[in-house]
């Protein structure tokens, strides 16, 4: 699942390779599983509000600061 995540404003803020999460500069942030979030270390942080077109819920928002 290759793409681009957006915020729920429509900002672009993450790109999704597999099931790894970068930042718009490839810096690695998330892992994804199914539309699940978690951090590096396996923690649940978020979920993606809709897995067709990577857009975040404004609770979800937190963990992408538009840059």
């Amino acid at each position: 699942m290759d793409g681009n995540i957006f915020n729920s404003q429509g900002v672009h803020v993450a790109i999704v390779r597999g099931q790894d999460i970068f930042s718009p500069r490839g810096e690695k942030l998330y892992n994804l599983k199914g539309i699940n979030i978690y951090k590096l270390s396996g923690e649940l942080v978020g979920h993606l509000a809709n897995a067709v077109d990577r857009r975040l819920d404004k609770a979800t928002d937190r963990l992408f600061p538009a840059a």
